[in-house]
This record gives C-alpha cells, sequence and structure tokens, in this order.
C-alpha cells in the first residue's frame, strides 16, 4: 500500500534550475513506476559538465552509508547510557552490563550489541530542542531544525534535504552510475501514524529527480517483490527493443516540446529502459538468493529483512540505505516502557543491527560502510506514573559504526540522570558533518541551493574529530 501523499505538497513546485516543472509536485510515496518513469535519469545536467567523474574515487573511505532509524524514539537510558546509580524513579529496571570495551556498559536488554562494541562508537550528548516526532525527526535526519516543532507536517518542495538526499545528490553529481537508485529507504518512510510524513527525506529543494526509492513493502513477506523493475510477463527484451524503436520512430516526425519536464523526461525514460533491460536492480532487490541461514540470522521480520536487503544494496553499490525499524513511532513508549523493550522492540532490533555489522565486517565491506543507529531524541529521565518515559530531545544518544570511524569508545557523557550533556555536546549536525568527512567531503565549504537561490551548506556542523 503506498504511503499517503502530503496535502501540502499536492500543487506546489518552486522554481530553480533542478526544478523539474510538473504539476503533480513531489511524489511523497515514490511508487517503483514512479521513480522509473519520474526519476530514473538524474545524471541529466550535472554530468554533462562532470564527464568522467567516478562517484567511487573519492578521498574519504566510506563509500556507503545504512541509516538505522528507529522512529518514535527509544530510551537511551534502558539501552546504551545506563545510569545504575540513579534513583529507582530514573534508572529502571535493566542492570548494566559490561561490553567488549572495558569501561563501556550498556544493559542487559542488549546483550549481543555489547559483544560487537569494539566495532562501535557511542555518542551520549547528542540533543536539539524539538519534542514533536516529525520535527524531531526532521531535525535528526536533516541536521536543522523544522520551521515549527510539531507532528503534524508534511514535506513540501521548499524543505531542506536530509542526510539521505544529500548523499544521493552528491553520488549523481559525481558520476553515480548504478541501475538502483542512489537513495533507498525500506521498508517504509519516516513518519507518524502514516498520514503525517516527515519533512526532509524526499528531493525538497533539490527536485523531486533526488527523491528516494522507497520500497513501501514488507520484504519478510512470503510474495515479497519489488514491482516494476523488470519486463512484464510475456514481453522479450527483443520485443522491448522494438517498442522502443517505434517510439523513437514516431516522436521524430512531431513537433518538440521545448520545456525542461520534456527534456528531462527523455533521459528518464532512456535512463529506465536500461534498468530494466541491465536486470541490476531486481537482482539486488532479490532476498530469495540469500541463503536461509542468512535470513535467519537477521532474524524472519520486517526488521531484519530490511537490514538484510541494505547488505545487499550496498553490495551493489548504492550510496544510502534508511532502514526503517517500525512503520510509524513503534518506539514511542509513553506507557509500558519496560515491558514493550523487553518483550516487542528490542529483540528484533538487536538481532538485525547486530547481524548486520558482524555480516558486513565477514564480507570485507564494514570499512566502506558507514552504519548509523539514530532515532527522533531520547526519553525522559523520570518515569511517568504509567510505567512509560516522553519525549526527551535534551540529550540522547547515537551510535556508529563502520566507514573508518574509530570504534570502540564513548563521545560525551550525559549527566547523573541522563538528562543533559556533561562534557562534549554534539548536535546532529555534528553527526551529519561527521559522516559527509568520512564519504571524503567538506561539509561546510561544499554548497546546495535552496528555492530562493541561497547557498547552504551540507552542515552546519562539526565533525567529529575522536572518530576520523
Amino acid at each position: 500500500m503506498s504511503s499517503p501523499r502530503p496535502p501540502s505538497a499536492a500543487n506546489a513546485t518552486p522554481p530553480g534550475p533542478e526544478r523539474i516543472d510538473s504539476k503533480a509536485g513531489p511524489n511523497i510515496a515514490v511508487s517503483r513506476r514512479g521513480w522509473l518513469q519520474g526519476t530514473a535519469g538524474t545524471l541529466a545536467g550535472s554530468l554533462a559538465s562532470r564527464a568522467g567523474a567516478d562517484w567511487s574515487n573519492r578521498p574519504g573511505k566510506a563509500r556507503s552509508v545504512i541509516m538505522i532509524f528507529n522512529c518514535g524514539a527509544p530510551s537511551h537510558l534502558d539501552l546504551v547510557d545506563p545510569k545504575p546509580l540513579a534513583s529507582d524513579t530514573v534508572r529502571g529496571p535493566f542492570a548494566p552490563i559490561e561490553t567488549a570495551v572495558p569501561g563501556l556498559w550498556f544493559t542487559e536488554l542488549i546483550p549481543e550489541v555489547a559483544q560487537i562494541a569494539n566495532e562501535l562508537a557511542v555518542v551520549r550528548t547528542v540533543h536539539h530542542t524539538h519534542g514533536g516526532h516529525n520535527s524531531g525527526m526532521h531535525w535528526s535526519i536533516v541536521g536543522r531544525p523544522y520551521k515549527v516543532d510539531s507532528t503534524l507536517i508534511n514535506p513540501a518542495p521548499s524543505d531542506h534535504p536530509s542526510l539521505g538526499t544529500l548523499v544521493g545528490w552528491l553520488a549523481q553529481r559525481d558520476g553515480y552510475s548504478g541501475h538502483v537508485p542512489p537513495y533507498v529507504i525500506t521498508p517504509y518512510p519516516h513518519c507518524d501514524s502514516t498520514v503525517y510524513i516527515t519533512p526532509g527525506q524526499y528531493g525538497g529543494c533539490l527536485g523531486v529527480r533526488y527523491d528516494p526509492f522507497v520500497l513501501d513493502a514488507d520484504p519478510n513477506a512470503k510474495d515479497f517483490r519489488v514491482r516494476n523493475l523488470g519486463l512484464a510477463e510475456g514481453l522479450t527484451p527483443q520485443r522491448f527493443q522494438d517498442r522502443q524503436s517505434l517510439q523513437a520512430g514516431l516522436s521524430s516526425h512531431s513537433r518538440p516540446i521545448v520545456s525542461g519536464l520534456a527534456a528531462s523526461h527523455d533521459v528518464f525514460h532512456s535512463r529506465a529502459a536500461s534498468m530494466i533491460l541491465s536486470g541490476d536492480a531486481a537482482r539486488a532487490f532479490d532476498l530469495s538468493k540469500e541463503p536461509d541461514s542468512v535470513r535467519e540470522r537477521y532474524g524472519r521480520h520486517s526488521w531484519g529483512q530490511s537490514h538484510l536487503l541494505a547488505r545487499r544494496l550496498v553490495e551493489a553499490g548504492v550510496p544510502f540505505v534508511s532502514t526503517v525499524n517500525g512503520r510509524s513511532i513503534i518506539w514511542d513508549t509513553h506507557e509500558d516502557n519496560f515491558n514493550r523493550l523487553q518483550k516487542n522492540l528490542v529483540p528484533p532490533m538487536q538481532r538485525a543491527w547486530v547481524a548486520l555489522i558482524q555480516d558486513l565486517k565477514e564480507r570485507g565491506l564494514l570499512d566502506s560502510t558507514l552504519v548509523l543507529w539514530i532515532g527522533d531524541f531520547g526519553r525522559t529521565p523520570m518515569i511517568n506514573p504509567k510505567a512509560g518515559r516522553d519525549h526527551w530531545p535534551q540529550c540522547y544518544s547515537v551510535v556508529l559504526a563502520g566507514g573508518g570511524l574509530r570504534g570502540g569508545q564513548v563521545i560525551g557523557a550525559s549527566d547523573s540522570i541522563g538528562a543533559v550533556p556533561k562534557d562534549r555536546p554534539v548536535t546532529p549536525a555534528d553527526i551529519h558533518a561527521t559522516i559527509f568527512s568520512a564519504l571524503g567531503y567538506s561539509s561546510r565549504e561544499m554548497t546546495y541551493q535552496m528555492v530562493d537561490g541561497r547557498p547552504m551548506p551540507l552542515s552546519d556542523g562539526q565533525p567529529i574529530r575522536e572518530l576520523l
């Protein structure tokens, strides 16, 4: 089922050289067919002046990014920043445990994560000021505040682009020519209640050609198959090429349409045809090629199979994959926080996350793949009367691994109850700047253009020097 189109983006198309003049506006649900028709030829224009550029030839060690996003915000106190000396109104029931890194403690909820702590860098002092889910998710994935602090917001063509959008944009600018789109979201987009879709994760001010490819399907389903990535049943490659030739012949006898949309359509059409004929995209998304043992290792659930799909996509050279743990704000534990974490939320998350890190390492991909584990914000230090924790953007934890970053360490420390940064405060923008540095980009020196023509740096943050 496709995600709903936000009303705020229904009929708006801002001006600008990168914008396609379409009455439909950005395709928020980005179906497979929509991507083929509207996003397949993203190399036009920008590559004309960068002939011969190669996305893989950059000074940074990282070649791909996988963002594990936990919609709704997991409790940092109950996972990677335990406070065993705090009062029972703060610390919760989960005991701290040692990890593979001396002096680094997690809680007993994540013993398998603790065993791979030498691969992880835990940043315990991330903070911002937006407590609404969508605005909080926006700040985490865009690195900038949204214009209002609210959950009831949707994407718009004037949005700042997210980390994933910008990585896809940079990849296309620098010569990415893979048959899979450079920015993929699996299984569903960041959102609240599937009605309010998080701004920033689509093309925004860069244009609809930089929208992600949203899987919008459960990769754990028995009949899982990404539609429209291959020829229709009964249609051979030769017949398809014959139809292409016939269409080209007919078009040559018609008056050309001079517009940005028409010019882009020709490139889109050619790229889509090439992708379908090559079969590379369909193979990358085909989880049936994986042994049962590997699929079991990740977990036979949507989160596990999405993480496995992310590994397959980076193997295929995709620069950025966002794998979303839970449709809507499943980590929003205002009530019964501890039981929900222990019984439902943590087990699939832990299994998929650990399997991904270990699998990437075993395949020699971890050094070139940066894995980011993140959410909207943290949860309140004080446990509420419903045995839950509420929204807390003042301090939360983000975990990074791979991509040439230095693992086995903690960056910063929160105070005695995990309420505010005690030392080394870090912003989401700093996280983004670090990732851009790992990819080989200077986030302050490189800019994109907003719809009003203003140049905007990739990130306003400073790279975390301890990680690089």
